[in-house]
C-alpha cells in the first residue's frame, strides 16, 4: 500500500471527476453544462429560486451560478423577474422551453446514473449510500 492509497477524498474526488465526465458527454447533445443543468432541475422543483439559493443548493459561488443563469437566460430558457416579496431580489423561473429540453436532458442524466448503479447489487448501493452519507455527516462537524 503507498501513502496515496490511503487517500481517502482522492478516491471520492476521482469518482466524482468520473461521473462529471460522464454527465457532462450526456448533456453535451442538449446544450448544457453540468451546472446548467442542475440549476433547471433545481427550478423544475420549485416555483423559482434566487441566484443565492441555487448557488447553494448547487454548491457552487454565487459568482459561478451568476454565469449559468446568464448563460440559460440567453438561450431562453429561464426567465427572472422581481420578487414580490422583496425588491431587491430576482427570482428565477425554467420557461416552457427549458422545461422540455430539461425533461430530454435529465432522461440522459438518469442514464449515467442508472449505469452507475447497475455496476452494484442491491445490498451494495444501499451500504454505499449509507458509508457516503456517513461520510457527509462525518465531514459537516
Amino acid at each position: 500500500m503507498t501513502a496515496m492509497d490511503d487517500r481517502l477524498g482522492l478516491v471520492i474526488k476521482r469518482a466524482e471527476q468520473a461521473l462529471i465526465a460522464r454527465k457532462t458527454a450526456a448533456l453535451r447533445e442538449f446544450g448544457l453544462t453540468v451546472p446548467q443543468y442542475a440549476a433547471l432541475l433545481l427550478l423544475s422543483a420549485s416555483d423559482g429560486m434566487s441566484a443565492a439559493q441555487l448557488a447553494r443548493e448547487s454548491l457552487v459561488t454565487p459568482q459561478t451560478m451568476a454565469t449559468v443563469l446568464t448563460n440559460l437566460e440567453a438561450k431562453g430558457l429561464i426567465e427572472r423577474d422581481q420578487s414580490p416579496l422583496h425588491q431587491k431580489v430576482v427570482v428565477n423561473r425554467a420557461t416552457p422551453a427549458g422545461a422540455a429540453l430539461l425533461q430530454r436532458a435529465d432522461a440522459a442524466a438518469l442514464r449515467v446514473e442508472r449505469s452507475l448503479a447497475a455496476a452494484y447489487t442491491d445490498t451494495e448501493r444501499k451500504q454505499l449510500t449509507a458509508l457516503l452519507d456517513r461520510a457527509i455527516t462525518t465531514l459537516k462537524s
